[in-house]
């Protein structure tokens, strides 16, 4: 092995890692909102859906409210829950594909997903996926704002985008 490709490998972990605390953030301030509202259900990127049209899926972050977690059985919700979640993030790392991440988020809302939020600290943007709606581009949003689907929660994304932008 050489020296070069220690350093891609080393290089590699250290943007995984980055993108795992992002990620565990945008969780923790979903899970501190969700607690205090009790509405529904948070989970991250370990929980993978069975959505309606059959694919599994794991959202980076995901929230189900009570309502809809409640219906299901307790074997349902033990394995690959059979629902769409309300809500879902994806991040895009630096090695994602923009346009396979669109789809995905495409998939998610034609299977019942009511709001989404694609964000893309690459080109310093976030899309927001709403239930029959166009798909909204922000570019460098402050805040995201959980708007009926979670009614209280807002996402403070600016030190997030600030940090990737200060390292191009």
């Amino acid at each position: 092995m050489n020296v070069q490709h220690l350093e891609n490998s080393s290089s590699c972990h250290q943007q995984a890692e980055k993108q795992v605390i992002k990620i565990l953030s945008y969780i923790i301030d979903l899970g501190i909102w969700n607690r205090q509202h009790n509405l529904g259900k948070a989970f991250d990127s370990s929980t993978c859906f069975k959505l309606p049209n059959g694919a599994k899926r794991s959202p980076d972050v995901s929230w189900v409210s009570l309502e809809k977690w409640e219906s299901l059985t307790a074997q349902q919700r033990q394995k690959f829950p059979p629902i769409a979640p309300d809500f879902v993030v994806e991040l895009r790392s630096a090695s994602d594909d923009l346009e396979s991440l669109q789809v995905k988020m495409q998939e998610y809302m034609d299977n019942g997903v009511r709001l989404g939020w694609l964000i893309d600290p690459q080109n310093q943007q976030v899309e927001i996926y709403r239930q029959g709606r166009e798909v909204e581009v922000i570019k460098s949003p402050k805040i995201l704002s959980g708007e009926d689907v979670l009614p209280g929660f807002d996402l403070d994304l600016s030190r997030i985008l600030q940090e990737f932008s200060a390292k191009q």
